[in-house]
């Protein structure tokens, strides 16, 4: 898997402004998650792992993670496997990223970028390396699953830790994978402890329906 984050001599584009020349220079209405892929270049992993992490922290009507939680679960199993670049199924490919969506992901991330962009740098990379990208990507793959099951609030968290991985590999700044990972658990205690009460209601109700 190469690195995410290569940047050249003047320095690589901004996520946001990579993105907007995606919506600007693509005549079509709808882009292939292929497509979509070669046009992030070196960002492909952590631009792709952002872009649907971040789709799930907005507000979505309840169940949609069951769709939305399908491009990250085929993603970050490759990613954890090490592949050098992703493959999506036929159908899955198709049904891609409309432009509309990228462009408003962009309008949510350019603010934040514009706050973070001077504190955001390459440092402890060994945790933005081929390795450590794997590993994120076994974590992110659990996370994902979380994500799609349909557990009530269990997509912000987990797709809150798996933007900051996201954001780690993109900008190689280590920080940011330190407080994915902080972010991680307490994501699963989060929604251990929403499965936990969700299955104290049902065994409440079932026990006031049939009485022993």
């Amino acid at each position: 898997m190469p690195a995410v984050a290569t940047p050249s001599m003047g320095g690589p584009l901004p996520l946001s402004q990579l993105l907007a020349n995606v919506v600007h220079e693509h005549p079509g209405d709808r882009l292939s998650l292929s497509e979509l892929a070669g046009l992030l270049r070196d960002r492909t992993w952590g631009g792709l792992l952002l872009i649907f992490a971040a789709i799930n922290i907005l507000p979505l009507p309840p169940g949609a993670t069951t769709i939305t939680g399908i491009p990250l679960v085929v993603l970050t199993a490759q990613m954890a496997a090490g592949r050098a670049s992703p493959w999506f199924p036929a159908r899955l490919d198709g049904r891609g990223i409309t432009t509309d969506e990228i462009a408003r992901l962009v309008a949510r991330l350019l603010p934040w970028e514009r706050r973070v962009e001077r504190i955001l740098k390459p440092r402890l990379t060994a945790l933005t390396n081929h390795r450590s990208a794997r590993a994120i990507g076994i974590v992110s793959f659990l996370l994902s699953i979380i994500l799609w099951l349909p557990i009530p609030l269990g997509n912000h968290a987990p797709a809150l830790s798996m933007t900051l991985f996201a954001a780690g590999l993109i900008y190689r700044d280590g920080i940011l994978v330190v407080l994915g990972a902080i972010a991680t658990v307490a994501s699963i205690i989060l929604v251990s402890l929403t499965f936990g009460a969700a299955w104290l209601a049902l065994l409440l109700a079932l026990h006031h329906l049939l009485p022993v």
